[in-house]
């Protein structure tokens, strides 16, 4: 198992990447409200302020994902994210990260 950590840049896409995991039998999704660092750095501490214009891409709020997926499903999604996203290597598109998992309770037929 893994845990799938999506930073969503473009809110728009939420619904699309909702109706993946679905597609996918990924369930579970928590999704929180967050704000780079870069904005933060750039609006709310005056030394900064002046690299506001440079900061490329970069979108005032995004949506961080959690999920915990099967191993053999990582790759679909993220294929599946590509697809709705774009290449996450692009500035202002987000970032995906996963972490193995040793075990999970709550959830589902996993728990002991």
């Amino acid at each position: 198992m893994q845990l799938l950590v999506i930073v969503l840049n473009k809110e728009e896409f939420l619904e699309d990447v909702l109706s993946l995991f679905v597609e996918l039998d990924v369930g579970g999704a928590t999704i929180v409200d967050s704000v780079g660092m870069g904005r933060i750095m750039s609006h709310d501490i005056p030394i900064f302020a002046g690299f506001r214009d440079l900061i490329v891409g970069n979108r005032p709020y995004n949506k961080t994902i959690f999920t915990v997926a099967d191993d053999n499903v990582v790759e679909d999604v993220v294929q599946g994210l590509k697809g709705i996203c774009g290449n996450f290597a692009d500035p202002g598109t987000g970032l995906i990260f996963s972490l193995p998992i040793n075990k999970v309770w709550g959830m589902r037929k996993e728990d002991d």
